[in-house]
């Protein structure tokens, strides 16, 4: 990483480590390194930001054709059986409503274990370790995104982690300018790609990494029930042009 550079409005805070840097103000956005204090401002920014798919997770199983056909056969078993339109419509009703807790479930699900992972001590995982490093972006001396970066399991790409950009202050470039720095810290660190895991439903994510030159290289399901509904993480990888 090298000296501090404007773009899209945004500070960058760099520095050759994931040591201490030094703050420079600049309205409206500034990126750096993660500190102690923010700490419940990024586990809440990183929870907020995966529930609010849930409505986004909903309207996609609404949409898999096993479901409609599930209860197109549920109303007409009910019809049959009651010889009510209106119980018909009521089961089919019953069904949906209980969907969206389900799906709110799912995504509660994923916060509460990156919550018991690596977000549960963020400076002993990111600020520690090895090649790693976590980054915020503050605005008003509150913090309105955030992104890390470690070594991916395998140790042979670094990996891009819980990026995440308060809803007020997207499509201004902040996760453009994170997604940046985490490929500066990977070439940096003499690494030759960077991967990320997105999913289904993020499908603006979906064209943020493919617009920086990610591409997907597979699609894995979590669980059985994801299977089930058809919702998959997606695997992307960008090679990096040379090594320092």
């Amino acid at each position: 990483m090298g000296s501090g550079r404007r773009s899209a409005g945004l500070a960058m805070v760099e520095g050759g480590g994931c040591g201490k840097a030094a703050p420079l103000p600049m309205a409206p956005y500034r990126i750096r390194l993660y500190r102690d204090e923010d700490y419940d401002a990024v586990r809440s920014l990183f929870a907020h930001g995966i529930l609010e798919h849930a409505p986004a997770m909903y309207r996609h199983v609404l949409r898999l054709a096993r479901l409609q056909l599930g209860l197109l056969a549920l109303f007409t078993a009910v019809r049959a059986v009651a010889g009510s339109w209106l119980l018909a419509l009521a089961a089919v009703a019953l069904v949906l409503a209980a969907a969206w807790p389900v799906m709110r479930s799912f995504g509660t699900s994923f916060v509460t274990e990156a919550l018991l992972a690596d977000l549960r001590d963020i400076d002993s995982f990111y600020m520690r370790a090895p090649d790693s490093c976590f980054w915020v972006v503050e605005a008003g001396g509150a913090v309105v995104a955030m992104v890390g970066a470690a070594p991916s399991q395998r140790g042979e790409a670094m990996e891009l982690k819980r990026m995440s950009v308060s809803k007020d202050h997207r499509g201004r470039g902040i996760s453009k300018a994170l997604c940046g720095e985490v490929l500066r810290f990977a070439q940096a660190r003499g690494y030759g790609a960077v991967v990320l895991y997105t999913s289904t439903v993020q499908l603006v994510a979906q064209r943020l990494y493919e617009s920086q030159g990610f591409r997907k290289v597979a699609e894995t399901s979590p669980s059985l029930f994801s299977s089930l509904i058809s919702f998959h993480l997606i695997h992307y990888r960008l090679e990096l042009p040379g090594r320092p």
